[in-house]
């Protein structure tokens, strides 16, 4: 096993996407906790279709992916949060009115451009060739922001998770703190686009939150178990990639299914260990 690292760190490409990939699924596991709490956790995919025609557009112009996706991903959150609390359509439905429309405007542009070709797929499915050293720098430091900022805030954004109303009335600016969540979850969908695709990376956000929910009630608790089951996935994604020259996006996110099996049947089994004993106590 250790062999098998070792060779794979060799190749300067690997070690750019494990730096990016494991910073991108701790943002991804810190950010998901509040948004599937929130029943908001269709953002990221919502966000990803955005960020597919943004990329498609930066591909068009012949321009930096990254510096044309990050304004505009950010853009749509910002818009999508005002459109869920100020108008009629509401929440699922407009994540599903942009989404759709943002991934037919990428494929009109693309084929107007570059035609449906290999890059496409990277960007829909992820490629782990895809990080140049600008990208890896961009997304370190973006990385690097998203996790202080969520680390600085994180009882304002733990108050407006569970009660909104409360912690409104309690004097939090709400709207500025779901804000900063769409902010965030904007840039660490981008981050993660990359390597993931488009169809892939919500799974990042999705998947180890209710993991972890699994086993844990406390915020703090879930929060720090689906950072680590979210980078301990990725790793072994990677390895498996690696090793049967698998798609890395589609990796990961297996391994993040039979994790979730796996902690879904542990609670299954507790929850009917309880009940028995429970059952014993009362007879």
């Amino acid at each position: 096993m250790f062999d098998i690292i070792f060779e794979m760190f060799s190749y300067t490409f690997l070690v750019r996407a494990v730096i990016v990939g494991a910073l991108v699924s701790i943002c991804a596991a810190l950010l998901g906790v509040s948004l599937v709490l929130k029943r908001y956790s269709m953002i990221g995919d919502g966000l990803s279709h955005v960020g597919f025609g943004s990329l498609a557009l930066a591909t068009a112009l012949n321009m930096a992916p990254l510096t044309v996706a990050i304004p505009i991903v950010v853009g749509a959150a910002f818009f999508l949060l005002r459109l869920s609390e100020n108008s009629k359509i509401k929440g699922d439905a407009a994540i599903a009115l942009v989404s759709t429309a943002s991934l037919a405007v990428g494929v009109v542009i693309i084929s107007f451009s570059t035609g449906m070709n290999t890059d496409v797929c990277n960007y829909l499915f992820g490629s782990i060739l895809a990080m140049s050293k600008t990208d890896v720098y961009l997304s370190i430091g973006l990385s690097i922001i998203v996790m202080v900022l969520f680390i600085m805030f994180y009882h304002k954004l733990f108050a407006i998770t569970f009660d909104e109303t409360f912690a409104k009335a309690s004097g939090i600016k709400t709207g500025v703190y779901n804000m900063l969540i769409a902010l965030l979850t904007a840039l660490t969908i981008v981050l993660g686009m990359r390597m993931m695709g488009a169809m892939l990376i919500s799974s990042l956000i999705i998947f180890p939150a209710l993991s972890s929910m699994r086993l844990f009630k406390k915020f703090k608790s879930v929060t720090i178990c689906a950072a680590i089951i979210s980078i301990v996935c990725f790793f072994i994604g990677v390895i498996i990639s690696y090793l049967y020259a698998t798609p890395t996006g589609a990796s990961v996110v297996i391994i993040n299914l039979f994790v979730f099996v796996i902690f879904y049947m542990v609670d299954i089994l507790r929850n009917s260990k309880f009940a028995n004993k429970t059952e014993v106590v009362n007879a």
